[in-house]
């Protein structure tokens, strides 16, 4: 019995019909996704601080000022951007597999053949001609590999955002630093003036005769003790205006404009953290490693139907003569399908196919380990936020308390009642005081940062536009 190769295509058509019922993904398990019983309660809100853009939630105009220039200018997101374009590049040329390929061809040959005892003899042949090639995806390999190119350029898409993510909260949290570490050099150089008051007050007693020189030896100590905190400070504030000037992909040579550090702004004892969903699917690093998970279920599917036959056909038309003359009145045309069939692969499809399958199991449980970081970084940051929010109010009332110590420690020291050891122990203790809450001050906004960032806050794109 003869069959044509349309009839061929068309016992295959129906061949894969019954084979599609085997499905390619069999062997690919469903990621596991846990869920923490503790961390999120009943009545938890599902919108969080993570739903507000970062122009939102950060309040000071300058800090929003530096995002807007690092997320314009700073090279890694940039490098970022151009990933993404490559990857819908890519996309793009998957999806036109599916497509038929028609391409234009105008041969010329001019064949001479010159046989053994014979006239030589030209056979030129001229043609216009436009063909047609198009493989039919009977068993789905030119939609797996669509699918793939889909899920690499959406993971892509995600990677950016997630960069995005990191870069608000490493500028925020430079920025809060930078506050801090300004607000630090003010309290040395302002206790630096009252000890240089003091030193001059131990002078004027000692040459007075109501003092030994005892009392204006320790308060040039003291002074200079503190005066020696200044060049650390100085270095620490031009190393991270340099780490600001680096993300906004600036020179060191510049200058970060900045406001001060608002100690006196009271912080929510706590933030609502969503649900378990809602974290996973705000977080765009969860949502890149969903998309490479797909991706690699993808390369399963490519892979199992790569082992079965491919039909292409090939459609071509024009006009082919040997002559110029009458070119144009030879029509000609060309039809042909091709199959290609495996026979002996000594095992190489098969292989390739369990290759894809242990690939989709490491996505899988690097899916599954990115769920579990996701979890553990929440809770991180909120058990870091109520510390921070706690020590920050305790560090208030030393501070105030301090204050007060010292007020009555000078006071006491100028009507005789203690010696001078007792006022430079009150006022270590209050200098010590200002420092620390001003680093409790810092950590509480830098453990926001970390809560906001955690919470899958600080990729959102849409910033509105100078209103009218």
């Amino acid at each position: 019995m003869k069959h044509t190769p349309s009839v061929i295509a068309a016992l295959l058509l129906a061949g894969s019909l019954v084979l599609g019922s085997c499905s390619a993904l069999r062997e690919c398990r469903e990621p596991e996704i846990p869920t923490p019983s503790d961390m999120f309660s009943p009545e938890s809100d599902s919108l969080t601080v993570a739903d507000m853009g970062w122009w939102e939630f950060y309040g000071d105009e300058t800090l929003r000022g530096i995002i807007e220039r690092t997320l314009q200018s700073n090279k890694r997101i940039l490098e970022a951007a151009y990933r993404v374009e490559q990857a819908r590049a890519m996309y793009r040329t998957s999806k036109a597999e599916q497509l038929p390929n028609v391409y234009f061809e105008a041969p010329f040959n001019n064949e001479t053949n010159d046989y053994y005892g014979e006239t030589p003899l030209r056979d030129p042949e001229f043609g216009l001609k436009l063909t047609m090639k198009w493989e039919l995806d009977l068993w789905g390999n030119l939609r797996w590999a669509r699918r793939r190119g889909e899920a690499e350029y959406l993971a892509t898409v995600e990677d950016r955002r997630a960069m995005q993510m990191t870069l608000v909260s490493e500028v925020a949290r430079a920025y809060f630093r930078l506050l801090a570490l300004d607000n630090e050099l003010d309290i040395v150089r302002h206790t630096l003036a009252t000890r240089s008051e003091g030193i001059e007050l131990a002078r004027i007693r000692f040459e007075g005769g109501l003092t030994s020189e005892l009392p204006y030896q320790q308060a040039t100590v003291e002074y200079a003790s503190v005066a020696a905190l200044i060049p650390n400070l100085e270095k620490e504030i031009s190393a991270t205006e340099n780490a600001i000037l680096l993300l906004m992909g600036e020179t060191p040579d510049g200058k970060v404009s900045r406001g001060m550090l608002l100690q006196n702004d009271s912080l929510p004892d706590r933030f609502s953290i969503g649900f378990p969903s809602g974290l996973l699917a705000r977080r765009p690093d969860m949502r890149a490693a969903e998309q490479r998970l797909r991706a690699a279920m993808s390369s399963v599917g490519v892979a199992y139907a790569d082992r079965f036959p491919r039909i292409a056909i090939t459609l071509t038309g024009g006009v082919e003569d040997n002559s110029l003359a009458t070119l144009l009145r030879s029509p000609f045309s060309y039809v042909a399908e091709t199959l290609t069939a495996p026979v002996f692969g000594f095992g190489r499809k098969k292989a390739r196919y369990k290759a894809a399958l242990a690939s989709y199991e490491g996505a899988r449980l690097n899916y599954e380990q990115k769920v579990l970081e996701v979890f553990r970084e929440v809770d991180d940051a909120v058990a870091g936020f109520r510390s921070a929010h706690s020590a920050a109010a305790l560090k208030l009332t030393l501070r105030d308390a301090a204050s007060k110590y010292m007020d009555l420690a000078q006071w006491q020291y100028r009507m005789g009642s203690i010696n001078y050891l007792d006022l430079m122990d009150a006022q270590r203790r209050y200098l010590d005081a200002q420092i620390g809450f001003s680093n409790a001050v810092r950590d509480e906004r830098l453990a926001l940062v970390q809560l906001y960032k955690a919470l899958g806050g600080g990729w959102q794109d849409d910033k509105p536009g100078p209103q009218p």
